[in-house]
């Protein structure tokens, strides 16, 4: 047997962990010192973004693609294993236009996204106020709907992949702590790491998977590593309200202004953005004040949420590579098994299931056993 741990259980770390226990040669344990679906996944909306994205080429188009696919069995998947029920929004997102923008270049992404298989339409005012009544369409000049995109619950989606992976026979340990790695030289350039220790004891392993979002820094073995990766965390906002009726009778993902409008049923919301910030400042002070220019610009969108119950508020930090593109997936230099899973920023879930798969590849080439396709 090999023995693979995972450390961190966010999104990524959970679905790396379900993917991973579907190879039968495997033992994997995950290591988090708190519970599932907390940090950014716990502060996540879920929107998927993919074909709506000008990504078109390269990785990072190949993993919004691969995620997309994967979440339509993913999902069903899951619920038939665990029973449990996950949000699954499939009524697509709606993207709206504002005055001073090119729509040559929606435009053209359509024509890029039809040669690749995928369908956005672009909507004249007249279609969006006659689908869309509950969109305020000052300013707006069109939107461009995606039908393929999709929303997911992440901490429901977080805490099924859990359950799981644990009936795959994979070992969860939360409340454990990663305190330090052995290392030993394997050649004049490479080390590996056979033993990890925590406070739940000492790990024997064959390869690491680090997945700890704006954890990962500071687990990193060596102060080189520490230095040369920096996860920067970046803010996120969110409130989920509560309306008399629904906001309309289709109800797509709304998004516009970098602010998103989520449907979850019985006309209730979560509205949320990411809130950039000019500095390196790893201290960020949130305020809960700072929810206020989120609800504005939804409000703007949508007019009636004006009338909306605040449910609950909450915040996040998203992890942001700092000189590196995000996300970052790769063995850690001068290791031969650790691999870095994380810094994901914004995209966290939307290419959780790209990333699990690039790691399953990675991991089964490195230890040269046969993959169990899923």
């Amino acid at each position: 047997m090999t023995h693979v741990v995972v450390i961190g259980c966010g999104v990524v770390g959970a679905t790396i962990a379900y993917e991973l226990s579907q190879i039968p040669q495997l033992t994997v344990t995950v290591l988090d010192q708190n519970s599932p679906a907390q940090a950014s996944t716990g502060a996540a909306l879920g929107v998927l973004m993919g074909a709506i994205s000008h990504k078109t080429k390269g990785r990072a188009w190949q993993m919004r693609s691969c995620s997309l696919q994967r979440y339509e069995t993913l999902i069903p998947e899951l619920e038939n294993i665990t029973g449990r029920s996950i949000l699954f929004n499939r009524k697509g997102i709606l993207m709206l236009c504002f005055a001073g923008e090119d729509l040559n270049k929606w435009e053209e992404l359509i024509a890029t996204r039809q040669s690749q298989g995928w369908h956005l339409q672009l909507l004249d005012l007249d279609q969006i106020q006659s689908n869309y009544p509950q969109v305020n369409c000052e300013n707006v000049i069109g939107a461009i709907y995606s039908p393929q995109d999709r929303q997911v619950d992440p901490t429901a989606l977080t805490l099924a992949l859990v359950e799981a992976a644990q009936h795959n026979g994979v070992n969860f340990q939360f409340g454990v702590k990663v305190e330090a790695f052995q290392t030993v030289n394997s050649s004049e350039t490479q080390r590996i790491c056979p033993q990890i220790f925590t406070t739940g004891g000492e790990l024997d392993v064959d390869g690491i998977v680090i997945a700890a979002g704006l954890g990962t820094t500071r687990l990193l073995p060596t102060e080189t590593h520490q230095k040369s990766i920096k996860i920067r965390p970046v803010l996120g906002q969110a409130v989920q309200l509560k309306l008399s009726q629904p906001l309309g009778e289709l109800e797509p993902v709304i998004s516009g202004d970098d602010v998103h409008i989520v449907p979850l049923g019985n006309a209730e919301y979560w509205v949320g953005a990411t809130v950039e910030f000019p500095s390196n400042d790893d201290d960020i002070v949130i305020d809960q004040t700072q929810i206020n220019p989120v609800m504005e610009g939804a409000i703007r969108l949508c007019p009636a949420l004006s009338e909306a119950k605040i449910i609950r508020q909450w915040s996040g930090l998203r992890p942001r590579p700092d000189g590196k593109p995000a996300p970052i997936i790769e063995y850690l230099s001068g290791f031969e098994n650790i691999l870095l899973a994380t810094g994901h920023y914004r995209n966290g879930v939307l290419l959780a299931p790209a990333t699990a798969e690039t790691i399953r590849k990675m991991i089964v080439k490195k230890f040269a056993i046969a993959s169990q396709e899923s």
